[in-house]
């Protein structure tokens, strides 16, 4: 389970509330999107979560651990635990398919022979398999985000970030990463995912938070984009 228990964050003094009083529980296997304009503080309730930045006040809890208490080496089993997504996909470019999502196994000090095994099984979720070799100036921008995808969950995680996954996405491209996302979530995995983007949030019909200046201004359980 994952709460934010009163949580507000000020990035200076005299500046508004990035986040403020935010009250938010997502239990395990939930498949919630946070929508909202830019600047409503979605990014910063991300960060936090990921203890990238800290809470002026109030508890990020992640199970039953305070986020903000957590030694160096507890924290990076924390992050161990988190994988993430993004707009702008992050795969290295001197590496082929197979060595993008290998290398995030070797990270967490994964065994070459569970490398060996895991690497074409998450592929295979993706769809990806016959690109095993390829490097990503070979795939197109939505394959691309399927690596990044895979690479995401190889160690499985319990909790997939998807921060704006399809902004750089066409349509037919973003429906497959939709339907990942979906699969995904479906074999257990927490998935919390930002995006402005209408129809993937009303495609999904599932959990949706809206915030607005900081603030959660809807919550509803199955539910449409809606500002």
């Amino acid at each position: 389970m994952i709460y934010f228990d009163k949580v507000s964050k000020v990035y200076g003094e005299g500046m508004p509330a990035a986040v403020e009083n935010i009250e938010l529980t997502i239990e395990p296997g939930e498949f919630v999107s946070i929508v909202g304009h830019s600047g409503a503080g979605k990014t910063t309730l991300l960060k936090m979560l990921f203890a990238e930045v800290a809470p002026s006040s109030g508890v990020v809890y992640f199970g039953s651990r305070n986020i903000s208490e957590l030694s160096t080496s507890d924290l990076l089993n924390l992050r161990r635990n988190i994988g993430t997504v993004f707009q702008d996909f992050r795969l290295l470019g001197t590496k082929n398919v197979y060595e993008n999502i290998a290398f995030a196994m070797e990270a967490a000090g994964r065994l070459d022979e569970d490398i060996r095994a895991d690497v074409p099984h998450v592929l295979d979720l993706v769809g990806l398999n016959d690109k095993m070799w390829n490097f990503p100036n070979q795939l197109s921008g939505g394959e691309q985000q399927r690596v990044a995808i895979a690479r995401a969950i190889v160690n499985q995680p319990d909790l997939l970030i998807a921060d704006e996954p399809t902004g750089n996405l066409d349509p037919i491209n973003t429906y497959e990463v939709v339907q990942i996302l979906k699969k995904i979530n479906d074999l257990g995995t927490t998935v919390l995912l930002t995006t402005h983007n209408k129809g993937v949030v009303d495609s999904i019909n599932r959990r949706v938070v809206t915030m607005d200046q900081g603030r959660v201004v809807r919550d509803d359980p199955a539910g449409k984009y809606i500002l």
